[in-house]
């Protein structure tokens, strides 16, 4: 075990906690709790969004995704970017306007029922499970090659320190850690860019021109179809990725951490532009610890390329800079997912016991009680089920978020601002058809099922050979929530004309 690693990891930990304590005294109320009592400006937000989005699927999965499968790798880097336009031009202002704390607070603003609120909350749950397995799996790789430990106890660790942010910060300290990570981060891959492009002469045409030879695919590691054989997987693959965010809880939720939507609109450029220079430089990140590590050291440390960034970091700078990207990639997967634990407990505390079983009479401590209660049930089962995907890229993992957060929840999303005749029937199928074609489909697909030993989770032939099922699901929660609206005839013209007014001013009538 490394000194300066644990010097490193342990001041780390220190700067969160103190952010933690201090955010502690200042969170008492369920607003201060679950939105840090919209009082960030657009700068600070937009690096928080940028905190919460740069994940170890960002900083990990996709440097090992390009190092050993090249040109198909940068794919997420292209999907990722990509989809904070939909963002931008899309959701981000309607939903400010329209939402309070939780995505289901949005859609409610229009269909004031239990039964869709209750949806929303279900989806937003299993949206966050589906991406904390992957910020755990890499937190477990990291911790283990690092010190040592079993992965079981590395995952429990991460699991445990996120549910500490979450319980006594809320989210002003997970905004805050998350502020701190992004700069880190940003700082981190800048200086191994700046070393790979050094080790090529700042010259971008030698380093393209000498990957062509120097990874066991030849030529073909610059060329598409390495990883994704079948053109349609990829566009699905691309769907999922560009739609995903849109509908992502824990991006959403951090729209009602400011004061109005104007500053929302301000704090998604900010995230695009910090967003788009770190998904550049992951070229350089895969491309230099594919040439500069080699392929057989990245998969011995971890079989799926998790560990590429910071190998490559070992190779350049030594034990000191490696220790220094571990750190850092530490720090991006707790403000990560101490941001999903805040969502996901958000959605049963404020959605399901306060707004369904309360009926809105919940007070603030009973809110903030079951908000801590929902944090800690979350994070347990987020750590059972990563035990079980240790072997599994945490960039594919994301991707399957996506796909569900695109296929659950921007169909209503998109139908609840802009389509009149949408009503509360078209609001549950389409959430409900979206939220369970793109589980079923993941279930049956070569994720899940393969012939081959070892390659999935269980063995057998799957019933489709899609990894990422969006260009079936995606459509399926748009055509879900136009019959149900075309069966149901119940229409709601005047909540509609107030959704519209409301979702672009701001202004109540």
């Amino acid at each position: 075990m490394n000194s300066t690693v644990v010097i490193l990891f342990l001041i780390i930990v220190a700067m969160t906690l103190v952010i933690t304590y201090y955010a502690a005294k200042r969170t008492k109320t369920a607003s201060e709790f679950y939105t840090a009592g919209g009082g960030l400006t657009g700068w600070q937000n937009g690096l928080a969004i940028a905190g919460d989005y740069l994940s170890a699927a960002s900083f990990l999965g996709i440097a090992g995704m390009i190092a050993l499968s090249g040109f198909d790798g940068f794919f997420y880097s292209i999907g990722y970017l990509v989809a904070y336009l939909v963002v931008l031009f899309i959701v981000a202002e309607p939903l400010r306007n329209l939402g309070k704390y939780t995505l289901a607070d949005m859609i409610n603003s229009r269909f004031d029922a239990k039964k869709v609120r209750a949806v929303a909350a279900l989806n937003t749950i299993t949206i966050v499970i589906f991406y904390m397995i992957a910020q755990l799996v890499g937190a477990g790789a990291l911790i283990q090659l690092l010190f040592g430990i079993d992965y079981w106890i590395a995952v429990l660790i991460v699991g445990v320190m996120m549910t500490i942010y979450v319980l006594f910060g809320g989210m002003t300290a997970t905004s805050w850690v998350q502020i701190i990570k992004a700069v880190l981060l940003m700082i981190g891959t800048v200086i191994i860019s700046v070393m790979v492009l050094a080790k090529f002469n700042f010259n971008i045409f030698q380093m393209f021109s000498e990957m062509k030879t120097v990874t066991p695919l030849g030529a073909d590691y610059l060329n598409p179809g390495v990883k994704y054989k079948v053109p349609l997987d990829t566009i699905s693959l691309m769907i999922a990725l560009v739609l995903g965010t849109a509908g992502l809880p824990h991006i959403l939720m951090r729209f009602f951490t400011v004061k109005n939507a104007k500053t929302a609109r301000s704090s998604v450029i900010t995230a695009t532009w910090v967003i788009g220079i770190f998904y550049v430089m992951t070229i350089f990140l895969g491309f230099g610890a594919a040439h500069y590590v080699g392929f057989d050291n990245i998969l011995a440390a971890n079989a799926a390329g998790n560990m590429a960034a910071p190998l490559l970091a070992e190779a350049l700078g030594g034990d000191f800079l490696m220790s220094f990207v571990s750190a850092v990639a530490f720090a991006t997967i707790l403000a990560v997912v101490a941001g999903l634990v805040l969502s996901g407990a958000s959605a049963f505390a404020h959605d399901i016991y306060g707004q369904i079983i309360k009926k809105g009479k919940a007070t603030e401590k009973q809110q903030m009680l079951a908000a801590k209660y929902a944090s800690i049930g979350v994070a347990i089962l987020s750590i059972l089920l990563a035990l079980f995907a240790q072997k599994m890229n945490v960039a594919f993992l994301v991707s399957l978020a996506f796909c569900v957060a695109a296929s659950a929840n921007l169909p209503v999303i998109i139908f609840t601002i802009y389509w009149k005749k949408f009503n509360t029937a078209g609001a549950i199928t389409g959430m409900l058809s979206g939220l369970l074609s793109s589980i079923i489909l993941v279930i049956v697909s070569p994720n899940v099922f393969s012939p081959v030993e070892g390659a999935a989770i269980f063995v057998g032939d799957p019933l489709i050979n899609l990894t990422n099922p969006a260009i079936i699901s995606v459509p399926l929660g748009f055509i879900g929530a136009v019959i149900g609206t075309a069966v149901s005839k119940k229409q709601d013209a005047k909540r509609f004309a107030e959704v519209t007014v409301k979702a672009n001013t701001g202004m109540h009538l």
